[in-house]
């Protein structure tokens, strides 16, 4: 064979070869397709729903704000301001301090404010410490109607104070049932308890009426205390006390500290009590605005005194909150009291 006819049949060989590439390769493309033809398509995604210009939500929640501040403003701003405003305008006109300077002046202004700390300040202790032995018997030593004496707490939360201090004097007054039995039984023509008009009877009837405010959020608390715990420290032989002391009390202290800081606010304010005792020489804060208001006719002088009292509340609440923010809420572990009980 010449060399002419093997170039020739070479060429011949390599065009069959690259048509049989191209023959494969278009076979493969029909093939792709075939398959891609037959998977179905996915579904299309829904679409996001766009959201609301943020500025439209804040201008909607503003709007939403102005009637209970309005509220707000007409029911307790307004009347507050015109007390303040008030106490710094003299009799004879303008604004100064001049009122304020008078009213610290005066004897009975010392004297009622050192008789408004004091009641409040007892009336607070009495109340924990009644408030605390009470609600440890209701919620840890089972008997007969206890159930009913919590809720009955509940109810009286809703007395009003005079009506503890009318009850009171029909129990323990000059002529209530405890002296009248007294007369009958001896002969005499008085008995012996006379004290409801003291600062004594007053503090008598304070913590006789603000006790159920500490019971009320000590019992929440002491139905939130792990039962198991009790039972550990007992069976690691603690006694009474001392499970109350390390167990059940760092759970209530804060539910304590809360009805302390509510009695002594309340007792800063406390007027009912006061005036249904008849303690003529009992003049407390919200008395002396009483006494300057209605029957001296000192206006400005009583706004003076209702400020003061007003200061004194808040700084109480604002100190309060201070201390169980620093404490968080709980000055004790939540665990480990049954361990500390034992040990």
């Amino acid at each position: 064979m010449s060399r002419t006819e093997t170039g020739a049949a070479g060429r011949e060989t390599g065009a069959a070869g690259t048509e049989a590439a191209t023959a494969g390769t278009a076979a493969k493309t029909e093939t792709g397709a075939a398959v891609t033809a037959a998977t179905p398509a996915p579904a299309a995604a829904s679409p996001r729903p766009r959201p609301r210009p943020r500025s439209r939500r804040t201008g909607a929640a503003a709007l939403w704000t102005l009637p209970p501040l309005a509220a707000l403003a007409l029911v307790f701003l307004y009347p507050l301001a015109l007390v303040v405003w008030q106490s710094f305008t003299p009799e004879d006109g303008g604004h100064s301090t001049t009122p304020y300077t008078a009213v610290f002046a005066e004897a009975s202004f010392r004297a009622a404010l050192t008789n408004t700390v004091l009641l409040a300040v007892g009336a607070t202790v009495g109340a924990l410490l009644l408030g605390l032995a009470l609600s440890l018997v209701i919620a840890f030593v089972p008997f007969p109607g206890g159930k009913a004496l919590s809720r009955f707490i509940d109810l009286f939360l809703a007395f009003p104070s005079f009506l503890i201090t009318l009850a009171l004097l029909f129990l323990y007054g000059t002529v209530g049932m405890a002296n009248g039995l007294w007369t009958d039984v001896t002969g005499a023509a008085h008995g012996p308890l006379d004290f409801l008009h003291t600062p004594w009877g007053v503090l008598l009837a304070e913590v006789t009426y603000f006790t159920p405010f500490v019971m009320r959020p000590l019992l929440a608390a002491f139905s939130q205390v792990d039962s198991g715990q009790l039972e550990a420290a007992a069976s690691l032989g603690a006694r009474p006390w001392r499970i109350v002391r390390t167990v059940i009390l760092p759970e209530a202290l804060p539910s304590l500290a809360a009805g302390g800081a509510l009695v002594l606010v309340l007792g800063l304010n406390e007027f009912g009590i006061v005036l249904f005792t008849g303690a003529k020489d009992v003049v407390t804060l919200p008395m002396l605005v009483y006494t300057k208001a209605l029957l001296d006719g000192d206006y400005t002088g009583a706004c003076v005194v209702a400020v003061v009292n007003i200061v004194l509340s808040v700084a109480l609440y604002a100190l309060y909150r201070t201390v169980m923010s620093r404490t968080g809420g709980s000055p004790a572990r939540r665990t480990g009291g049954a361990d500390r009980a034992g040990a």
